[in-house]
């Protein structure tokens, strides 16, 4: 079938991107769905930074990439053997599927499947295979193909992925609340709930309030915990607290202040926004980084801390997830009125907006943009104008 997708055309493209314009927004082709696979046709996708990285070089993925994780939709095609879903259902979609027999997948979401991490990195899916490609421009020549990227390729109007990247969820959860749940959320969430662990009437601190931050902030909140955020960009601060953290600090504040907390989060992704963190966790607490720095990125931290203060670091890959285990949970929590996963939408925008987005999440003006495919299909549908966006 004919689809409408933004491919990468090549990694590590300077910025500007709205100038250098490493997408490409055309047709493809999507071949329907081998057993094992869903053909989902996308409502909203998320711009995440693990799209960013892969634009500005700081992940390598094979190029061209049809890019995009953070998304959710609704079944359109059921392949072979996939007899658990119904055409109609609503879908998340996360980016790391689960074969659910692999070492990694035996830690209880500690560490990534081994299936999943390696398709992800060759850019297929799970079962080796790639189900896009598009016209190679030349008469006579073959249709080249398009990778997918972690398992998904959300920035199309059509997705063919494997059962295991997919979640399903009730209709009543709305297609922007959904698609959230399949990273920010997952990520951010899971970081304080699976990793950090806090106990009851622990304070928890979160270090960087992007996406990830805020719904680790949120999370948290719903969960009963004083909460408070830093970071280095005032308006984030305030848009912390609007969100019911008890205090928002700039990093020097909140170490000056001598701020500690049994849990700490930082989702930055930054070696500084890590020393941060470190900085900020109390004797016997934990320290959980869920950012992904730049490959070179290097920390400083004492070790004579983690010995003599009984410190706790750990590092924590979408959040420790079982996404078919942790989604229903935050869903509960949002029909709850505990969780307003609305509030992290910043922005909607549409398909050929994506590289003035990349810029935008780039320099920490959003929290979390999604583009709505509908709108993307349909030019008379309006999406949110630049001037009235809700920046952080």
């Amino acid at each position: 079938m004919r689809i409408t997708g933004a491919v990468l055309e090549r990694s590590g493209a300077e910025a500007p991107f709205a100038v250098s314009r490493p997408f490409t927004v055309g047709e493809l082709e999507l071949d329907p769905p081998g057993p094992g696979e869903v053909l989902v046709r996308i409502e909203a996708a998320g711009v995440c930074h693990s799209d960013l990285s892969v634009v500005d070089g700081n992940r390598v993925r094979p190029t061209p990439m049809l890019l995009g994780h953070e998304a959710a939709g609704i079944v359109e095609q059921i392949g072979a053997g996939v007899d658990d879903l119904a055409v109609g259902t609503r879908v998340v979609m996360t980016f790391l599927p689960r074969c659910g027999e692999c070492d990694g997948c035996r830690t209880d979401g500690r560490l990534p499947c081994d299936v999943g991490t390696a398709a992800n990195t060759a850019g297929t899916l799970v079962g080796g295979g790639i189900r896009l490609r598009r016209d190679a421009g030349e008469p006579g020549e073959r249709a080249q193909p398009v990778h997918h990227h972690l398992g998904v390729s959300a920035f199309a109007t059509h997705a063919v992925v494997s059962r295991t990247s997919i979640v399903p969820v009730e209709a009543d959860v709305p297609a922007d609340v959904a698609a959230l749940l399949g990273c920010a959320v997952l990520t951010g969430g899971g970081a304080v709930v699976n990793a950090g662990r806090p106990a009851p009437g622990d304070r928890v601190i979160v270090v960087g309030l992007g996406g990830v931050g805020m719904a680790a902030l949120l999370v948290a909140i719903a969960l009963g915990h004083e909460v408070v955020g830093v970071d280095a960009v005032p308006a984030k601060l305030d848009l912390a607290r609007g969100f019911g953290a008890s205090d928002a600090l700039l990093p020097q504040d909140a170490t000056d202040r001598g701020l500690r907390a049994p849990v700490v989060i930082e989702a930055a992704g930054s070696a500084r926004a890590f020393e941060t963190a470190f900085a900020l966790t109390a004797p016997g607490g934990t320290t959980v980084t869920v950012g992904l720095p730049a490959p070179g990125a290097r920390a400083s931290v004492s070790p004579l801390a983690l010995t003599a203060e009984a410190r706790t670091v750990i590092g924590s890959y979408l959040g420790s997830a079982v996404p078919s285990r942790d989604i229903p949970r935050y869903v509960d929590l949002w029909r709850a009125g505990r969780l307003p996963l609305e509030r992290l939408v910043s922005s909607r925008i549409r398909l050929d907006e994506i590289d003035a987005a990349m810029d935008r999440l780039a320099a920490g003006d959003e929290l979390r943009q999604l583009i709505d495919l509908e709108a993307s299909a349909s030019p008379d549908r309006p999406t949110t104008p630049a001037t009235e966006r809700t920046t952080a």
